[in-house]
């Protein structure tokens, strides 16, 4: 049986009989029939053929090694080939797969990029209604009247898609809120214009109160003057009277003329007393008609005060409105501007995303290390935008 067995399983070792023979213990029957060979018998050293023979079934020995070792070995060879092949071939199988998971999955992963930019989009345009109510400082009546024309012109309709709700609701409170705004600076400007027109009102009353005044004063001036000048004239008369008296007593004489003398200065005294009494009330009309002449001006002054005010008033809504036009425009610009970004910043990304998976990187990972790093998550690695 060893001799059989011996015969069997050494001279017919091949590569297809190795994995059931190269395993553990597998080769302890070999060494079993070998060595039952070689120690089977006791040659003779003191002969030259018993020590030939010793020497024989040392070779025996030697070949049986050689022809059970080589095999082995070249199936030794083969099993560390085999990873190699084996990963070789895994990692191609592998790629296929990817691309073809990549290939299958790509209408769903353009729809899921498309569905995502579309609800940026409308994102992005509700972000918008709310800024309307960003002010860097407090705004004007006109201002916020121009902002409420143009949130007033955005189309709340079917294009929101699913949206619509919350853009209807963020217009509505949106311009709520600007009316309320509208309603406060109105009131607070409205306050403001009634104080100026109050304030000149006044500066107009106490303009025509110190016309007046004056015109009082000169009026009344002019009366004590007449009067003055009345009364003396009347005392000089009473006493060049009183002298013509007293010359009529003296001598008869001249009594009759001194009585004509003084009844013509009596008349003349009465003349020129009624000419001062008119020039007196010429002086009051001319004070009257000054202080007239004060009031109108007044009024004329109050009025171009007004209309300065008005001028000012107008100047300042039309400067207002041109601010509100600009901060309008820069709201659209930016909120282009943020769009525009927003798609460069998505284009990029997706080129780098495709270039991850191109290199051979799975797609949640690519996606994740995109996001790491456009999330300067990543040190010293970064996005160029």
């Amino acid at each position: 049986m060893s001799a059989q067995q011996q015969v069997i399983t050494i001279d017919d070792i091949s590569a297809d009989n190795a994995p059931a023979i190269y395993v553990a213990g597998g080769l302890g029957q070999f060494f079993d029939a070998v060595k039952a060979e070689v120690t089977g018998e006791v040659p003779d050293l003191t002969t030259r053929k018993g020590r030939e023979r010793i020497a024989s079934l040392a070779a025996t020995v030697s070949k049986s090694k050689a022809a059970v070792e080589k095999p082995g070995r070249d199936y030794l060879r083969r099993l560390k080939e085999m990873p190699k092949v084996v990963e070789a071939e895994l990692r191609d199988f592998v790629t296929k797969m990817d691309n073809l998971r990549d290939t299958t999955r790509q209408p769903l992963t353009e729809w899921e990029e498309a569905e995502q930019a579309r609800k940026d989009k409308h994102v992005d345009g509700i972000q918008a209604m709310k800024d309307f109510l960003i002010f860097e400082a407090a705004p004007s009546a006109a201002q916020v009247g121009h902002i409420i024309a143009i949130l007033e012109l955005v189309a709340v309709n079917d294009t929101w898609e699913e949206f619509l709700p919350e853009a209807a609701q963020v217009k509505d409170q949106t311009l709520a809120k600007l009316r309320g705004i509208l309603a406060e600076r109105t009131q607070y400007e409205a306050e403001q214009a009634e104080l100026v027109k109050l304030r000149a009102e006044a500066e107009a009353q106490a303009q025509r109160d110190r016309d007046a005044e004056i015109a009082r004063v000169a009026a009344e001036q002019a009366r004590l003057h007449a009067e003055q000048q009345a009364q003396a004239e009347r005392d000089a008369a009473a006493r060049r009277e009183q002298e013509l008296l007293d010359q009529a007593a003296a001598t008869q004489r001249d009594a009759a003329q001194a009585a004509l003398d003084a009844e013509a200065a009596a008349e003349r005294q009465r003349l020129q007393l009624e000419l001062q009494a008119e020039q007196a009330r010429t002086a009051a009309a001319q004070a009257e008609a000054s202080r007239v002449a004060a009031e109108q001006r007044a009024e004329q002054e109050r009025i171009a005060a007004i209309k300065r005010q008005e001028e000012a008033v107008e100047q300042a809504r039309i400067a207002e409105q041109a601010r509100a036009d600009a901060a309008a425009d820069e709201i659209l610009r930016q909120a282009e501007a943020r769009e525009a970004d927003l798609e460069h910043k998505k284009s990029i990304n997706r080129a780098a995303l495709e270039a991850f998976i191109a290199g051979g990187m799975p797609e949640a990972c690519a996606k994740q290390a995109v996001t790491l790093i456009a999330q300067r998550k990543i040190p010293a690695i970064t996005i160029s935008y």
